[in-house]
């Protein structure tokens, strides 16, 4: 039978998990906001962690069951789908998540299951 993780060690793993999830927030708001050009990698993640990225990717999966990639891809596509709410054209939101516009619209429809032109018309479609 497997020992159970020490306290000390779960609780790492908790604020390791915390300090990705507000780590994430805090650069998206950057990206968003134009003050940085760069999306960041995991690898850049976890330097700003001082941890190494296979541990961060090894403690995200074991904390969440999701790889760290699921939460910076969920997110974006949350940012994705407000700025195209707000009427913000499709080639200018590619442009500020840090997409080139053919690799934005495999990156949306990829997770939506429709290209971000497609996802606008709909939101006009008259339910009826």
């Amino acid at each position: 039978m497997p020992q159970p993780l020490p306290k000390k060690i779960l609780a790492r793993k908790d604020e390791i998990t915390a300090d990705f999830m507000a780590a994430i927030e805090k650069h998206l708001d950057d990206v968003v906001k134009e003050r940085v050009v760069n999306m960041f990698e995991i690898r850049d993640f976890a330097e700003l962690l001082f941890i190494h990225p296979t541990h961060l990717s090894n403690t995200i999966k074991l904390t969440t069951g999701h790889s760290p990639c699921y939460f910076v891809e969920a997110r974006i596509m949350d940012i994705a789908r407000d700025m195209i709410q707000q009427n913000i054209p499709i080639n200018r939101v590619a442009a500020i998540l840090t997409f080139d516009p053919s690799n934005f619209t495999k990156f949306f429809k990829r997770f939506q299951g429709v290209t971000p032109k497609q996802y606008r018309e709909s939101l006009y479609e008259v339910v009826g």
